[in-house]
């Protein structure tokens, strides 16, 4: 049984996965290369080796309440979707609150870790770590790697001729902090992914012109949904979830283009996705419409050529002036402390069960937290990876046999589609309520949908029909929180408390009731469906 733990990162992943190893008993240390906590949401001025950046207004793309630690709600008076700042903010009461900077180790980087050579029998692992320019080693029982994806660069000049003869200045979004440096400037930037259509925004307000390059498209909605609630508290409910997994593909992807369209018809503004066929992750911009609707920012096509102080376009001959441009083209991840024969990385993704576990290895005792793209937060899909793997790795839950996660693996690599549901188009991506809920039932803390209609209606109403908030995940099994069911019930009223801070006394609808007793109806449906 593993005792003793090493964790390399304390990023949102990583603090959560010092929380587990002791909620299980077992003695983490995590290993972080900055002097702080916080990973991605750390803001600072220069880039840093090996640790993700961010600009100075990066604000999250889910909602606090469905952001959160599933034991930890964030402050009712933080407004819905948090800025970076007040996001880091929570994540260091997070670890005061359960005491977890004890257990981290700052300005020690992780240079190797390698088997033991009785790994086979043990399980453990070497770990050398940099401290202070002092390198040390020491021996853990099992490791959980929290590094994240966005630390390396993806930077493919090759496919951008004349680049090298380019007089302005190009750099990839990583380098990005202030829009200060587009001033009065020509604008390129190419890629639209979230970052990519931030900073082209962001350039619009100071820029003599923008132009944002796409190749694919993509699909861009707004934080604020029907009747103004936040995005993902309406989308990401176990209802909708249900009964998209249970249409055809095409049926689900027109339904999600219809509804999408709605709010801005992407074929009129140039952003329709080219394959509609697989899911592309959404680009959260409540101003990209407006910047374009009103001459700020200009869509246009991939790259033909790049010349010494313009550009060309594919599909016009047109040159167009342009000063500066910003390579948003993404990220490549690696494990430079890991030999290749413990996870290997290729075609941007790696060989891990349930996108935890290497399968291959004699022994279960290494974890990659955090490494998935699912639709819906970061933060509660990694503290459920952790809360399993951690449970893996004491020896409590135990993994099929290599053969059977290989085959998974593999399955999971062709990408075949089911038909059903919506078709992911990318290898990191996943179903967001359908894994977390996986993961759950590996550990026995799956809400039971059934007994809680049983013993108490009301909350099994509001967890089928409502936001599937992280605080479900905490309803029972190990790692049960008393305050789970107070929170969800609660979970509107600190969406609400923020932002209505005008109360106009408002009549009773008449079809409240009506509609009380129908959707009540429809959940006994559906879970007469789910146990038929």
């Amino acid at each position: 049984m593993a005792k003793r733990v090493a964790i390399v990162g304390a990023g949102v992943s990583g603090l959560a996965s010092i929380k587990c190893c002791l909620e299980e008993g077992l003695e983490p240390t995590c290993f972080e290369r900055s002097d702080d906590l916080g990973g991605l949401w750390r803001f600072t001025e220069h880039v840093e080796e090996g640790r993700a950046s961010l600009y100075k207004s990066v604000v999250s793309n889910s909602c606090k309440e469905m952001s959160c630690y599933s034991d930890f709600p964030f402050p009712e008076d933080y407004p819905n979707y948090v800025p970076n700042s007040q996001f880091l903010e929570y994540l260091k009461m997070y670890a005061n609150h359960f005491d977890l900077l004890k257990h981290i180790q700052f300005k020690s980087k992780v240079c190797s870790v390698t088997k033991c050579s009785d790994f086979a029998v043990s399980g453990q692992w070497e770990v050398v770590t940099m401290h202070e320019e002092k390198q040390e080693s020491a021996i853990f029982d099992a490791v959980m790697v929290c590094t994240g994806f966005l630390t390396n660069p993806y930077l493919p000049l090759d496919s951008f001729p004349g680049i090298n003869a380019f007089k302005g200045q190009y750099f990839h979004s990583r380098q990005y902090k202030h829009p200060d440096i587009f001033k009065d400037k020509r604008v390129l930037v190419i890629g639209m992914g979230n970052s990519g259509t931030d900073i082209a925004v962001e350039a619009s307000h100071l820029a003599e012109k923008v132009f944002l390059s796409t190749t694919g498209g993509g699909w861009v909605i707004s934080r604020i949904f029907d009747s103004g609630y936040p995005w993902d508290m309406v989308f990401m409910t176990r209802f909708q979830n249900m009964l998209r997994n249970s249409l055809p593909t095409p049926i689900v992807t027109w339904l999600m283009e219809r509804k999408i369209n709605n709010w801005l018809n992407h074929a009129n503004y140039g952003l329709i996705p080219e394959d509609r066929t697989q899911l592309k992750e959404f680009v959260l911009n409540d101003e990209l419409p407006g910047r374009i609707i009103t001459g700020k920012v200009f869509i246009r096509p991939s790259i033909k050529e790049v010349k010494e102080n313009s550009v060309i376009f594919n599909n016009t001959s047109k040159e167009e002036p342009i000063d500066i441009i910003v390579f948003a083209t993404g990220y490549t991840f690696a494990f430079p402390f890991l030999d290749e024969s413990v996870v290997k990385v290729e075609d941007g993704q790696a060989s891990l069960y349930k996108y935890i576990f290497p399968a291959h290895l004699q022994k279960p005792t290494l974890a990659i937290i955090g490494l998935i793209k699912p639709l819906g937060s970061m933060i509660p899909t990694g503290e459920t990876q952790a809360r399993w793997a951690v449970r893996v790795l004491k020896g409590v839950n135990k993994l099929p046999p290599p053969s059977v996660m290989i085959e998974e693996i593999n399955a999971r690599k062709e990408n075949k589609p089911s038909w059903f549901g919506l078709c992911y188009c990318k290898a990191l991506q996943s179903d967001y309520i359908t894994y977390i809920d996986e993961l759950l039932t590996y550990i026995n803390a799956k809400p039971n949908l059934f007994s809680m209609l049983l013993m108490d209606p009301h909350l099994a109403l509001i967890v089928f029909f409502g936001p599937c908030s992280p605080y479900q995940f905490r309803l029972t099994g190990p790692g049960k929180w008393e305050g789970a069911r107070n929170a969800i019930m609660t979970q509107w009223d600190r969406t609400f408390k923020v932002i209505k801070a005008r109360v106009v006394q408002e009549s009773p609808s008449p079809f409240e009731s009506f509609l009380k007793v129908f959707s009540f109806l429809a959940l006994l449906v559906a879970i007469f469906l789910i146990f038929l």
